[in-house]
């Protein structure tokens, strides 16, 4: 994608409106600060959706890591079970997931685009449970192959300044920025 196309994709995404909901909203802490507003779409993805709203609701992602991040392509965060600041396991984020069982695969007619959050998984497509990412470009080549949960609808500036990764290193992240608080708003 031309560096114009990038910048138009921008525009169009940070103003995206605000369905029915509920949202998501994450409070950012580390090198960036700020709140981003994600747009669940428990239409597109039902099961997924209420497995977020969920554990927001029980401050699971409070203090979670962006434990991989690729410039260019994504922000992944949402391992309640490895990827919280300060644990003696955080080397181990991005494997983990929570004490609830993993979620079926909820595949959609929906595009990665800019700003929009899939479900985190493993090569089996019903492993999804807790992590998530968040697109900082259209990436086709996940189209069909993830669920799609949400799409940001305030603070993709925030978004785009979180710490990258290593890229040499799969976009592991020293030092991650993370969340500092999860809320749903319905």
């Amino acid at each position: 994608m031309g560096a114009g196309a990038m910048t138009t994709g921008a525009c169009a995404q940070d103003t995206a409106p605000d369905g029915p909901g509920p949202n998501l909203v994450l409070e950012i802490g580390g090198s960036v600060q700020g709140e981003v507003v994600i747009d669940l779409l428990p239409d597109v993805a039902p099961k997924a959706a209420e497995r977020l709203e969920e554990l927001a609701e029980k401050g699971e992602y409070n203090d979670v890591v962006f434990h991989r991040v690729i410039d260019g392509f994504m922000a992944q965060t949402g391992d309640v079970q490895f990827g919280k600041r300060g644990s003696s396991q955080i080397s181990m984020a991005g494997m983990g997931g929570s004490t609830e069982p993993d979620l079926p695969a909820e595949f959609s007619n929906r595009k990665f685009v800019r700003g929009i959050v899939g479900m985190a998984r493993s090569q089996n497509p019903d492993s999804a449970n807790s992590q998530f990412f968040i697109m900082f470009a259209d990436a086709p080549h996940l189209n069909g192959q993830y669920t799609v949960v949400g799409h940001v609808v305030k603070g993709m500036d925030i978004v785009d300044q979180i710490k990258k990764g290593d890229s040499a290193k799969n976009g592991l992240v020293d030092e991650p920025d993370y969340i500092v608080s999860a809320k749903v708003e319905k």
